[in-house]
Formats: structure tokens, C-alpha cells, sequence
């Protein structure tokens, strides 16, 4: 289980199992995932990790590893160890001490490895019966390898700056500090470079980094979320909508009073969700893709990969709306040259640690985001599939005090013209929605206040126009605005725990080293 779980989650769990047997389960269920080669990818991908820096690699024991970072556990542990630590980023696995009677249980859990796993014998005998089976042998005196206790970051990166130190985590320090520890210390140990200022793009498009098409997609979409809104508040309908309907604002009003503002709050709450799309890919673009974080090009594109797809929803709706499509077309080259590629070369900030209880309450918070990203998903898949098949829920039919089938009278195109607004929306928060999650879940480190403001931007420009329009047009039904307020109530109490975590401030740490080349 990631932080975000393991910490919020780990008094409870041991409320209710006791806290050794909860650990051990944990760790089991982590072992148990972890051993299928699929399930160390999910596990890996899911927490964000990536392959670690080349001069992290090494040899420990004669064994190469690709990562000099690993634990040291008892026999007891190793089976689960050997399974549960490489998709959290450890590199090696030491067990120590074994003796000869533990031999057998050493054996089963070198069995199916994925990293070199050392051994640190108590007699030859021991040494004698592993040494076919296990990667090689420590001894408690050699200089190279470090074993920590303590769950400083700061400290185990430092280490590992010394060329062929080998760190290893006593199990005291997962425990402490959980399991993403090893990509923590993985980032604060990785050379970094400046990031590129405005001034380095260039006026040759053609040079112009992924960052800056990536910036320009997430201005595109502000500009295009707040240019609905101001039709949506002034003309409401464009010659194509009037000409599509056969029906003039006029007399959309004349069949039913609430069909306009009906109409408004379906677009004016779409037209948030793309300002917050637009406000989430600037941020990404900016803190994240510009800075080498691979994490934040991935959460891009699979965004990008659900919002741009959705305007094949007139293949149901059968209304095709010309500026919704050309804006489509502009945006979607240049989202294709954002990701085109992954960054390769960091440019991130290190920050020096804080308060532990600062990181705990911010994980408290990193949570309650990660849910609102969840629920928001779901939300938008369930508004997606009635704008495409019943297009109204019961809420709305209340609302306007009618039926479908007297809103098809009217004309035999409004509720086709209502769905593509109702699915298009669902699209769009769907779209928002995988940023959220994939921004809180793998983007939350120390002094990083670009996350804070980005989510906080898109919390604003999503859901107060949601609940304003609604009073407005006194649509205030508690059951269908009961989701809103709880995403409001789990945004703003993440964010106001993270705060402290996100935006803190503090010496960038010693001057950026340059990244090694590639030998």
C-alpha cells in the first residue's frame, strides 16, 4: 500500500487486527501482489515509481543491482520481503543473520526472485548450504554497506552519494517512515539540473519543447472554458444551436420557463470543468513535465487520452457543434507534441525534510484528494452514460416540471441538443478527474506548491460555478447537489492539511548537481 493508505490507514488497522498482525498483513498482501510479474508493475506504476538513476547503480556482495538501496530482514521476513520490495523500489534484499537450521527458509524465498538477494552467514556451514541458491554473502565489517534505523530521507541519500555505498533499511524504518520510502530517497539522491525559464523556448516552433505545447494545451482550454461561459451567460444559443433546434431562445422559453436555465447550468458547469481541465494541464505542464517528472506526462496524456476521445459522443447524440469540434482540433496536435515524448533529464527542487507530523497530516490530506479524484470519475461516467442513453436523471425532470416525451414534442432535436451538453460533460469531468487523482496520488512531496494551487484552481473554477448556477436558477435539490458539496467538503479539507506540507518553504537544499552522462 502506498503512504497516502499506509498512514492514514495504520491506526485503525491496528485498532481492529493489533499492530504486529496488521504489519505483517500488509506486508503479505503486499508480497502476495508483487510476486505475479503483472502485479509488480501495477504496484510500481500505481505508486508513481520509475527506474532510478544510472549512478545509483552498483554491486553489493559481487552482485550487480540497479539500485544501491534495499533492506535487511530477519529469515522470518525474507520470503515476503524478496516479493513486496522490488515494486516499491528497493534494489537488494539482505537476510541476516542466517544460521544453518534457517537455510530451508532462505531457499523458498530466493526461489522466483526479481533482485539479487545476499545472505550475511553466522557460520560456514550456512554459507556452505545457500551458496548455490542466493546471490552472494555480506560480511557485518565491510565499509560499503550502511544499515540505517533511522527513517531519515536526508541521511540514506546522502549515503548513497558516496560512490559504491550500499544502503539498507532495517524493517523498523518501512515501518516508520512506509513504503515509499525507497523512492524517496531514490528522488533526493538523483542529480538534478535547472529547469528552462520562458526565455529558453525559442520562437522556432519547431524547437519548442514538450513543457510549452503542454503549457499552451492547458491556456487553450482556460481560453475555451471561459469563451463558453460568456456565451453560455450572454446569447446562450449560436446560429448553429438555433438552426440545429428550429427554435429561437424565445420560444425554447415559451415551451417551458425552466428549459433556458435548464440549458445554462448544463453548460456553465461544463464550461468550469474545462477552465479546471485548463488549469490542471498548465500546472502539469509547468511544475511538473517542465521540471523532467515523468509522473506528471503520464497523468497528461491519460487525461488527455479520455477527454479528447469524447467528442465521438455525436456519433450517439447526433449533434455535432462546430466550435466544441474546432477547438478539439486545434488543442489535440498540440497534445500530441506534449507527449510525444518523456522527459528524461530532472529538474525537480530538493527540499530538505520537515516535521514528521506535517508529512503525516498531509497524507491525511493527499487521501481525502485522491477519493475526490475517484468520486469524480465515477461521477462523470455515470452523467456519461445517461447524457448518452436517458439523458435525464429524476432530479431534472422535477426541475423542469415535464417529461421526455413532452421535451420531444417541442422539437424532436432538444433532447439529442441536451445530451451532447450532458455527455460532453461527463467526458470533460472524467478527463479532469484522472488529473486530480493522478496529481495527488503521485505528485505530493514537500514545497511542491504548485500542487496546492493547481488543485485549488481547479476545486474553484469546478465547483463554485456548479453550485452558484445552480442557486441562481434555484435548482437546489439536495440529492442531486449532495456529491458537490462532499467534493467540496474532501478538497478543502485536504488541501488546508496539505498546506503547510505543500507550500513550505525552505533552502532549495545544495546547488542542483549536474546529471552524470550516459556511459
Amino acid at each position: 500500500m502506498p503512504d497516502w493508505t499506509y498512514h492514514p490507514l495504520r491506526g485503525p488497522a491496528a485498532a481492529v487486527l493489533g499492530e504486529r498482525r496488521s504489519q505483517r498483513a500488509a506486508l503479505r498482501l503486499l508480497a502476495s501482489i508483487g510476486s505475479r510479474p503483472s502485479g509488480a508493475r501495477l504496484i510500481a506504476r500505481a505508486f508513481g515509481h520509475r527506474h532510478p538513476p544510472r549512478h545509483l547503480a552498483g554491486d553489493l556482495a559481487g552482485a550487480p543491482v540497479t539500485v544501491r538501496l534495499g533492506i535487511s530482514v530477519p529469515p522470518a521476513l525474507a520470503r515476503e520481503a524478496v516479493r513486496a520490495m522490488p515494486p516499491l523500489g528497493a534494489g537488494v534484499v539482505e537476510v541476516a543473520p542466517v544460521s544453518a537450521a534457517d537455510a530451508r527458509t532462505v531457499r523458498e524465498a530466493a526461489a522466483g526472485r526479481s533482485i539479487p538477494l545476499v545472505v550475511r552467514a553466522c557460520d560456514p556451514e550456512a554459507e556452505a548450504a545457500l551458496r548455490p541458491h542466493v546471490d552472494g554473502f555480506t560480511s557485518g565489517d565491510d565499509p560499503h554497506v550502511v544499515h540505517v534505523s533511522d527513517p531519515s530521507v536526508t541521511a540514506a541519500a546522502a549515503a548513497l552519494q558516496k560512490p559504491g555505498t550500499v544502503v539498507l533499511a532495517r524493517p523498523g524504518v518501512l515501518v516508520e517512515a512506509g513504503p515509499g520510502w525507497f523512492a524517496r530517497v531514490t528522488e533526493a539522491a538523483t542529480p538534478t539540473e535547472p529547469a528552462p525559464v520562458l526565455r529558453d523556448v525559442g520562437r522556432d516552433p519547431r524547437r519548442w519543447p514538450a513543457w510549452w505545447w503542454a503549457l499552451l494545451v492547458g491556456l487553450g482550454m482556460t481560453g475555451a472554458g471561459l469563451g463558453a461561459a460568456a456565451i453560455t451567460l450572454g446569447p446562450v444559443l449560436l446560429w448553429y444551436d438555433r438552426d440545429y433546434l428550429g427554435l429561437t431562445l424565445n420560444e425554447l422559453h415559451a415551451a417551458n420557463h425552466h428549459l433556458v436555465h435548464f440549458l445554462q447550468h448544463d453548460r456553465i458547469t461544463m464550461a468550469g470543468t474545462m477552465v479546471a481541465i485548463g488549469a490542471l494541464y498548465t500546472g502539469l505542464a509547468w511544475g511538473g513535465i517542465r521540471r523532467g517528472r515523468p509522473w506528471a506526462r503520464e497523468a497528461y496524456l491519460l487525461s488527455g487520452a479520455i477527454g479528447f476521445p469524447t467528442l465521438f459522443y455525436f456519433l450517439a447524440t447526433g449533434f455535432v457543434e462546430p466550435l466544441h469540434t474546432a477547438t478539439a482540433v486545434v488543442l489535440f496536435p498540440m497534445f500530441v507534441a506534449a507527449v510525444r515524448r518523456t522527459p528524461h533529464t530532472p529538474r525537480w527542487r530538493v527540499i530538505p525534510e520537515g516535521p514528521e507530523r506535517e508529512r503525516r497530516r498531509a497524507l491525511v490530506g493527499q487521501l481525502l484528494l485522491i477519493v475526490t479524484g475517484a468520486g469524480l470519475f465515477v461521477g462523470g461516467a455515470v452523467i456519461s452514460v445517461v447524457g448518452l442513453t436517458g439523458v435525464f436523471v429524476p432530479t431534472d425532470l422535477a426541475f423542469l416540471g415535464t417529461g421526455t416525451r413532452t421535451l420531444e414534442a417541442v422539437s424532436p432535436r432538444l433532447v439529442p441538443f441536451i445530451a451532447h451538453d450532458r455527455a460532453g460533460f461527463g467526458g470533460a469531468l472524467m478527463s479532469a478527474a484522472v488529473a486530480i487523482l493522478l496529481l495527488s496520488a503521485w505528485g505530493w512531496r514537500r514545497g511542491e506548491t504548485w500542487v496546492f494551487w493547481t488543485l485549488a484552481a481547479a476545486a474553484a473554477a469546478g465547483f463554485l460555478p456548479a453550485v452558484v448556477v445552480h442557486g441562481a436558477i434555484h435548482y437546489t435539490d439536495f440529492v442531486h447537489l449532495a456529491p458537490v458539496y462532499f467534493g467540496i467538503a474532501t478538497t478543502t479539507t485536504g488541501l488546508l492539511l496539505a498546506r503547510p506540507y505543500l507550500c513550505a518553504e525552505g533552502p532549495a537544499g545544495p546547488p542542483a548537481r549536474p546529471v552524470p552522462p550516459a556511459r
